[in-house]
């Protein structure tokens, strides 16, 4: 078990599920853990929980919907305010919702601005902290429902043809494809000292998805015998976060701790620039232009 009593850690969507696992886990590696979380009252319970398995105090909330951009800025902000530099960042929250297109406060789809626009303005601002770590890397929780994205940029917010599941499926290729464009801008800017990956977690048993209704919902029940735990779930997040083996691999996608290849039609270098400025535009940022 790798030694993390240095780290500073963000996880997000960690009062429950595999976030939730995921931050108990590095906590217990000695990590100091600050969870991003919406609910207040779910937060200090799982803060509280945390603790108690950690064995220590280092447990701090922040709280923001990462749907609603103005509290991603807010959070940002007193992250940037309270600790010297980030060590890891793990983008685990996500949703899928249910049959009715619902918008964020900023009016934007439900899906995208919570699976996609609220990390990528998140990692963005909190990017300074992380090259101020000697060694950072930003973690992508998506998903192999990625193979089934049919995503139209020009239609980026789902106004003309929506579904909650194609949704979810476009949201997921996007952080695979947010993660290796972040890789490459690495790269080209010269910062080493930075990696980022993505991963699979699995098809897991926890409350994700009960939002979802028709198709989705009766897939979720067909499948909830064969799902694995939550802690299966949460391993390749935690590996990609704290393991030594992969300190300097960067760009990667991983399912059950090993490296697969992406394949997607749309998952082009183009297609990616695209998403990126998209991204920047819809979230006011500029994140390594």
């Amino acid at each position: 078990m790798p030694n993390l009593q240095n780290q500073i850690i963000l996880v997000t969507g960690a009062t429950s599920g595999i976030g939730q696992v995921t931050a108990t886990e590095l906590a217990k590696m000695g990590a100091h853990v600050v969870i991003l979380a919406r609910n207040a009252d779910k937060a200090a319970t799982a803060q509280q929980e945390i603790k108690v398995a950690a064995g220590h105090e280092n447990v701090d909330v922040l709280l923001a919907d990462l749907a609603d951009l103005d509290q991603v800025r807010r959070a940002a902000a007193e992250f940037n305010a309270r600790y010297p530099r980030l060590d890891v960042l793990v983008n685990n929250a996500g949703l899928i919702l249910g049959a009715q297109r619902q918008v964020s406060p900023q009016g934007y789809e439900l899906g995208v601005a919570t699976n996609h626009l609220g990390p990528f303005l998140l990692t963005s601002l909190l990017f300074d902290k992380l090259k101020a770590s000697p060694a950072a890397r930003v973690v992508n929780v998506a998903s192999t429902a990625y193979r089934m994205a049919r995503p139209n940029l020009a239609d980026f917010q789902s106004a003309r043809s929506y579904g909650a599941f194609a949704v979810y499926a476009n949201t997921k290729l996007y952080n695979v494809m947010f993660t290796q464009e972040l890789a490459r801008r690495l790269r080209a800017h010269g910062i080493g000292n930075v990696t980022t990956n993505a991963l699979h977690p699995g098809v897991v048993a926890s409350s994700f998805g009960s939002a979802a209704n028709g198709l989705m919902s009766a897939f979720v029940q067909l499948a909830r015998p064969f799902m694995i735990s939550t802690e299966k779930g949460a391993e390749t997040s935690v590996f990609l976060a704290s393991a030594p083996a992969v300190t300097s691999t960067s760009g990667g996608y991983f399912d059950k701790k090993r490296p697969e290849p992406v394949k997607s039609a749309f998952n082009t270098p183009e297609h990616a620039r695209q998403l990126w400025e998209l991204s920047e535009q819809l979230t006011n940022t500029q994140f390594l232009a």
